[in-house]
C-alpha cells in the first residue's frame, strides 16, 4: 500500500500560532542554528520590511517549518524577469528527513510561477554542514553573487 504525500501548504502566522512557529527554531541542531536566524527574529524583521512575505509551513495539519521571502528589488534591470529572494527557510528538527523541505520548495516554485515570477534567488553558507547541497539538489545554481559570507544561488522557474 502506497502512502500518500502530505498536503504541504503555507499559512499566515497569527496570535495563536506565533509561539509554536518561534519554538520550531529550538528543535534545530546547534550547527543548523548557525545557518538560519531564529523564527522569532525573522518574524520581527518581516514586520519592519514592506517587501517581506512569511508563512508557517504545514504538512496536512502539522506545523513543520517556516519560510520567508523578500519581493523587493535592489535594482530594476530585471523588470522583464522578476525574481523573488528566499530569505529564510527551515524545517523543524523532528520533521527533517521526511521530504517536507523538498515538497515545500516545490510548492513555493509553483506558487511563484503562478504569480509570474521567473526566478527564485537565495544565499547560503558554503560550510560542510550548510544547506548548499539541499538547494543544488532542487536545481539552484551558483550565480556569482555574494551576500556577506554567503554564496548567491538562483533557480529558473519558467
Amino acid at each position: 500500500m502506497e502512502s500518500k504525500s502530505p498536503n504541504i501548504h503555507f499559512r499566515e502566522i497569527d496570535a495563536e500560532t506565533v509561539i509554536d512557529v518561534c519554538r520550531l527554531s529550538d528543535t534545530l541542531k546547534d550547527h543548523q542554528k548557525r545557518h538560519v536566524a531564529s523564527n522569532a527574529v525573522s518574524i520581527a524583521q518581516a514586520h519592519f520590511d514592506n517587501d517581506a512575505w512569511f508563512r508557517a509551513i504545514y504538512a496536512d495539519d502539522a506545523l513543520v517549518g517556516f519560510i520567508m521571502l523578500d519581493f523587493g528589488s535592489d535594482d530594476d534591470k530585471d523588470v522583464d524577469r522578476p525574481a523573488a529572494f528566499l530569505w529564510r527557510f527551515m524545517i523543524g528538527g523532528e520533521f527533517q528527513g521526511k521530504n517536507y523541505g523538498k515538497l515545500a520548495m516545490e510548492r513555493l516554485f509553483e506558487q511563484l510561477r503562478q504569480q509570474g515570477y521567473s526566478e527564485l534567488k537565495t544565499s547560503c553558507s558554503t560550510d560542510d554542514n550548510g544547506p548548499l547541497n539541499f538547494y543544488k539538489g532542487l536545481g539552484f545554481v551558483e550565480d556569482g553573487e555574494w551576500y556577506d559570507d554567503e554564496i548567491g544561488l538562483s533557480r529558473k522557474l519558467q
